[in-house]
C-alpha cells in the first residue's frame, strides 16, 4: 500500500526555510548538502514526489534548473513530481512535472496511482505536509534536526497533530544531526 512520507530537515526551533524560502541555513551545516547513503536508500523507495510551489520555486532558482535541467536527476531521479500551486510556474524541460490545484484529498488517487507500488515523498513545505495530515494521507514524518536556529521562517508543520496520532519509531544521531521518525495515524 502506498504511504505518504514527509521527509525533511528542520532547524532546532522548527523552521524548514528562512523568511525568503531559502535553505541556505541547512547547507551551512557540515553534511547539510548531502543526505548520504540513508537518503539514497530512502529515495529508492519513493515513486512520486510532491512539493508546494514555494519549495519548487526555490529549487528551480537555487539550481537554475530551467537553464540546466540535467541537474534534476541528481536530486530526484526520473520520478514524477506533483507541484501543488495556484499560479503558473515554469516547468523543468524534459522532467515529468505535474502542476495541480485543488486539495490533497481530491488529488490523492492520482498521486497514489503514479507512485505505483512505491511511496510518496512530500518534499515540502510544512503546510503541504499538514494538508496531507488533514486529509488522513500522511503516514510518516521523518525530521532531521540541524544544529541551527532561525528567528523567523517557514514552520516545520503548522498544524495541531496530537500525541495520540504520533508514535515515535526511531531516534538516530547522524553526524551533527538528530533524526526522528514518527508514524502518523489518521484523524
Amino acid at each position: 500500500m502506498t504511504r505518504a512520507v514527509f521527509y525533511t530537515a528542520s532547524t532546532l526551533n522548527g523552521f524548514l526555510a528562512d523568511e525568503h524560502d531559502s535553505l541556505d541555513w541547512l547547507f551551512a551545516v557540515p553534511g547539510g548538502d548531502d543526505g548520504g547513503e540513508d537518503f539514497a536508500e530512502f529515495l529508492d523507495g519513493m515513486g512520486v514526489l510532491v512539493q508546494g510551489s514555494s519549495t519548487y520555486e526555490w529549487v528551480l532558482a537555487h539550481e537554475d534548473l530551467v537553464e540546466h535541467p540535467e541537474k534534476w536527476p541528481a536530486y530526484y531521479g526520473d520520478r514524477p513530481t506533483f507541484v501543488f500551486t495556484s499560479r503558473e510556474l515554469p516547468a523543468v524541460p524534459g522532467v515529468d512535472i505535474r502542476f495541480m490545484t485543488g486539495s490533497v484529498a481530491e488529488r490523492w488517487d492520482e498521486i497514489a496511482e503514479a507512485a505505483g507500488s512505491r511511496d510518496v515523498w512530500i518534499v515540502g513545505g510544512g503546510d503541504l505536509a499538514g494538508q496531507f495530515a488533514d486529509a488522513g494521507h500522511l503516514d510518516e514524518i521523518v525530521v532531521t534536526f540541524a544544529p541551527a536556529s532561525l528567528v523567523t521562517g517557514k514552520p516545520l508543520l503548522p498544524r495541531v497533530i496530537g500525541a495520540d496520532r504520533l508514535t515515535l519509531l526511531e531516534a538516530t544521531k547522524k553526524g551533527p544531526f538528530a533524526e526522528l521518525r514518527y508514524r502518523v495515524t489518521a484523524p
